[in-house]
């Protein structure tokens, strides 16, 4: 579920939400005065315009009263100055936004990276890069781009509001009708329009995660013909999407006009009012004119200012998204303990795990064991019986629930996290490439150092595949590295364990799904990797589990029988099925799984 504002933030006054956004857009505090000071020159340029007009209409037009060329001089003039600081009022709120959307975005990349793993399982990976990317863009451009109108039609309406009180203060009190019916019809709508943006983020985060699960299962669903299924699937949700938007215009477009009406009824009462006065004292057509250009110049700020409730609605729902996300998840904890590199003597004490309560059965109950430094240990037993759970615990992918697990006698928790989990390399079936070179993606987090890479990819028997790229080591994998076969990549990731060089290596069933000629290079690759290293093997093939020195058996989250193959074979008991039941149904030149 993706992080929304709180009931208490979505009520708080338009002030103190904006105030709040200005932590990530208000240090830079020379633009903002470069942006605010340039928007108030160019509000004063307005009402200069109707100001021009009085003395050219009393006395242009009498011969002598003003020079030929004064009036087009300060025309052209006006409109150079206000031409200028309009332009340095827009660069500088361009700098403010992107600067800000900058800062914003990091600070959100780097909770991410350092989040507590519950969220990647609570929202999707299409939720999570929408707000980082799309909706900090979109909301920074929207706010900074409104608060830009703002500054400079709220300066505009203001500059001509004081002219208009200079020339008849009178008649401006009739302005003062437009006031609260604009705040009202603005507060009513944003509102609404508020409620509609945050139903519009939830709709599009739906369809885009529908889109995200057919391209990862593209396979998948064309196998089972739910091509069509699928589109029905895309088509209801783009609809919600589509009725939403609907709406949300109609909310935007209503201001204007309602505005201009109130706008219209207020300038339809001057020019009566104006027109009497000029009849009854003496009023002069320069001076009736300018008043009325000013009033009619009025309704372009009002209406602008009208428009601003939908790109300020918009830009601080998206923004707050991005900042909900900051203070609502938590962050990864550890201690304090570092260690270089560990001597890898693992023990786990009564260790129990739920994932979903109280109700469901622990992933583990109660497992105490102890591995010493260098020992092969190899976990098997049926699905679901806590093997990668356990795993999972060492590098704190997975906390305990209650009990201990130690690693070299300090609790993991006492760990600072950079140090516990550079003593791990793993080696899973599922593997992940980044969209970077081979070199980088073997030397992940560390420095390239071209000749270790090398080796590392000789030693994981990838070598010769390497050589036959376009770049070498430096081709690029692309999306997950799909252009290799499952094979290579596994061989890729034991080359990036190798350069690691970590001292405890995890193996979360590494050959399961791969054909025999493939499994042979790997598991020549892997014998390499686990010399002088602790290592924990999650694997179902008797090729890789034979010759640890230890097998431990696991059932319904514990642990039902443990010693070597022979010792099991003579127990008996659920190794010894399970390796009869393996026997039994593989077929003649594959490998037995168990």
């Amino acid at each position: 579920m993706q992080p929304s504002p709180t009931g208490d933030t979505v009520r708080a006054p338009l002030t103190r939400r904006l105030a709040r956004l200005m932590s990530w857009f208000g240090g830079a505090r020379r633009w903002w005065s470069l942006a605010v000071g340039a928007a108030i020159v160019a509000a004063i340029t307005e009402p200069l315009m109707p100001a021009l007009l009085k003395p050219l209409l009393d006395r242009g037009f009498t011969r002598g009263q003003l020079a030929l060329w004064m009036v087009p001089a300060a025309i052209v003039g006006l409109f150079a100055v206000r031409g200028l600081a309009q332009f340095v009022s827009q660069y500088a709120l361009a700098r403010i936004a992107n600067d800000g959307m900058q800062r914003l975005r990091r600070v959100l990349f780097e909770r991410l990276l350092a989040a507590e793993l519950a969220l990647f399982s609570r929202q999707s990976a299409s939720a999570l890069s929408n707000t980082v990317v799309y909706e900090v863009q979109t909301g920074s451009m929207l706010l900074v781009q409104a608060l830009l109108g703002l500054t400079r039609d709220g300066f505009t309406l203001i500059a001509l509001l004081f002219y208009l009180v200079y020339l008849n203060w009178k008649l401006t009190l009739i302005v003062g009708v437009l006031v609260p019916g604009v705040a009202w019809i603005m507060k009513v709508l944003s509102k609404r329009l508020y409620h509609l943006t945050r139903l519009g983020q939830t709709a599009t985060d739906d369809l885009a995660y529908v889109v995200e699960e057919n391209v990862l299962a593209h396979r998948m669903v064309r196998l089972h013909g739910a091509e069509a299924g699928q589109t029905q699937r895309f088509e209801r949700l783009s609809q919600t999407l589509n009725r939403l938007a609907v709406k949300s215009t109609i909310a935007s477009a209503a201001m204007t006009p309602l505005t201009q009406l109130l706008a219209s009824v207020a300038l339809s009462v001057v020019v009566m009012i104006a027109l009497w006065q000029s009849n009854e004292q003496g009023l002069t057509v320069g001076g009736f004119v300018a008043y009325i250009t000013a009033m009619l110049m009025l309704i372009a700020p009002i209406r602008r200012l009208a428009d601003m409730a939908n790109p300020i609605t918009r830009g601080l729902a998206a923004l707050e998204r991005g900042v909900a996300l900051i203070d609502e998840v938590a962050s990864e904890t550890g201690g304090g303990f570092e260690r270089e590199r560990a001597e890898g003597r693992i023990e786990l004490r009564g260790v129990q795990v739920r994932y979903r309560g109280d109700d469901e059965a622990p992933a583990l109950d109660g497992v105490s064991i102890s591995i010493a430094p260098g020992e092969v240990v190899a976990f098997v037993g049926p699905s679901g019986s806590g093997k990668t759970t356990l795993v999972n615990l060492l590098p704190r992918f997975v906390l305990p629930t209650a009990g201990q697990v130690l690693l070299d006698g300090e609790e993991l928790a006492s760990w600072r996290l950079g140090s516990l989990r550079a003593q791990f390399a793993m080696v899973s079936q599922d593997v992940v490439m980044l969209n970077d070179t081979l070199a980088a993606n073997v030397a992940l987090g560390a420095v390239v150092d071209r000749a270790r890479v090398e080796r590392c990819v000789d030693a994981a028997n990838l070598s010769e595949h390497v050589a036959g790229l376009p770049q070498g080591i430096d081709t690029v994998l692309g999306h997950n590295a799909t252009q290799l076969s499952g094979g290579q990549r596994q061989r890729l990731a034991i080359a990036r364990a190798l350069y690691k060089d970590a001292p405890i290596l995890l193996l979360d069933e590494a050959t399961s799904a791969l054909d025999t000629g493939s499994e042979r290079l790997v598991q020549e690759a892997l014998q390499r990797l686990m010399q002088g290293r602790t290592t924990l093997i999650v694997a179902h093939r008797l090729s890789t589990i034979q010759h640890a020195d230890r097998i431990v058996v696991m059932e319904r989250g514990r642990i039902a029988e443990q010693g070597s193959h022979a010792q099991l074979m003579a127990l008996d008991g659920l190794y010894a099925r399970l390796q009869t039941r393996a026997v039994v149904t593989t077929p003649a030149g594959q490998t037995p799984t168990i």
